[in-house]
């Protein structure tokens, strides 16, 4: 499923300072990636990974190795302004790529990536909120509706109600 593309990192930059990989998750994990300034998304074994949302969440930059990746909530997600694509045919440059993207840059996307609507957008809360993940999902379900019977907005509110209606429910 991913291509070597995995292989093919780890084989490359095992031993490279400049890259902190493991075949392992270390307790550090979290830490690290606060601590990076970009993290790799390599093709995983999914057409989806988690690590996607762990980076956003963490203000690290993206680095997405996965041709032809259909990410989420691009309405609401700016994936091309706060992440790094590289094609899978160039992991192997993985070190030259990253070395010539330009400070402003990294700046930017940094900033954009301490957005709080971003970060929400990508998680699910135990009690819904506006904007959340919960939220992204029914709003693009909505999308595929016949229009004759969607609304009209762009975005719903489907947080609307009393905050009990959107508690688990315990048995």
């Amino acid at each position: 499923m991913c291509r070597g593309v995995r292989a093919s990192i780890w084989e490359k930059f095992k031993d490279n300072p400049l890259f902190d990989i493991s075949s392992d998750h270390p307790s550090t994990y979290y830490e690290d990636m606060q601590r990076s300034i970009f993290c790799l998304c390599p093709l995983g074994w999914a057409p989806w990974s988690p690590r996607i949302v762990e980076t956003v969440v963490l203000g690290c930059i993206p680095v997405i190795i996965a041709d032809d990746i259909v990410l989420p909530f691009g309405d609401v997600v700016p994936w091309q302004d706060i992440a790094i694509f590289v094609a899978e045919k160039d992991v192997l440059k993985l070190d030259t790529i990253l070395a010539s993207i330009d400070m402003e840059t990294v700046t930017m996307k940094q900033k954009l990536l301490s957005d709080p609507s971003i970060k929400r957008a990508l998680l699910f809360p135990r009690v819904a909120q506006h904007g959340d993940g919960f939220h992204q999902v029914l709003n693009a379900l909505a999308k595929k509706l016949p229009h004759d019977i969607m609304h009209t907005e762009s975005s719903l509110d489907w947080t609307s109600g009393q905050l009990i209606d959107f508690a688990p429910r315990r048995n």
